[in-house]
């Protein structure tokens, strides 16, 4: 069982998140602190595997109480549930071994995905003395937040699955939503979509043909990284 310690000053959200954790199997909440000097005050004399911990708080922020356990060699991953949004203070958190960062409001879904994989990481962790590179990716950004696997909401996988195979299989050519629609006898509103999609998680690249004449065409193209 994950032993959880949630750090928010708000306390209906403490609570909500409190319900929404102990909903993913294999975790359990064993304390709730209000700022991070509760927190740290707790952690001196007991052990948690993880933390859930917002950025603005009074007293202790966030960021300053990751500092101060990483100083005591506290040794907890944290995940960040939080609506700061500013780069410098992701970018600090990471740094810092920050193994997520949700940004309020999160769908339920989301939380539940991060929890699901960090419980993968704990138990091959936990029950291997020597791990295989395959192992090492499942647990590193390429496989551990696998941003395939959390489809957004309101699309549907099969058909994702099929517009990007079919992007995938023509690598290189670009294509209207027009042309991959008549391809696939997939309508070209939903197959619009679905590019947009691809674009914003960066698996397609997107590039505007302006004419003379009309609007300009959208063109999607998949590429090797």
């Amino acid at each position: 069982m994950i032993k959880v310690l949630i750090v928010e000053d708000d306390p209906m959200v403490l609570n909500l998140n409190k319900r929404y954790i102990e909903t993913v199997d294999g975790f359990k909440v064993v304390e709730t602190a209000l700022n991070g000097k509760e927190a740290l005050r707790f952690l001196t004399s007991h052990s948690v595997d993880l933390v859930i911990a917002d950025i603005y708080m009074p007293h202790l922020d966030g960021i300053s109480f990751l500092k101060e356990m990483r100083r005591r060699m506290i040794k907890a991953d944290v995940i960040f549930v939080t609506a700061a949004k500013e780069t410098d203070s992701i970018d600090e958190v990471l740094m810092l071994g920050a193994v997520d960062y949700l940004i309020k409001p999160f769908e339920y879904e989301r939380l539940k995905s991060s929890l699901e994989s960090y419980y993968k990481r704990y138990q091959l962790l936990k029950r291997n003395d020597v791990i295989k590179q395959e192992d090492i990716d499942q647990i590193t950004k390429r496989g551990y937040y696998n941003i395939e696997n959390t489809v957004q909401k309101g699309l549907h996988k099969k058909t994702l699955e099929r517009i990007r195979n079919f992007m995938k299989k023509n690598e290189g050519i670009y294509f209207t939503s027009e042309e991959v629609s008549e391809k696939l006898h997939v309508s070209r509103v939903t197959v619009r979509r679905y590019l947009e999609y691809l674009v914003s998680i960066s698996e397609l690249t997107l590039e505007i043909e302006y004419g003379s004449i009309g609007r300009p065409s959208h063109l999607y193209k998949h590429e090797i990284k």
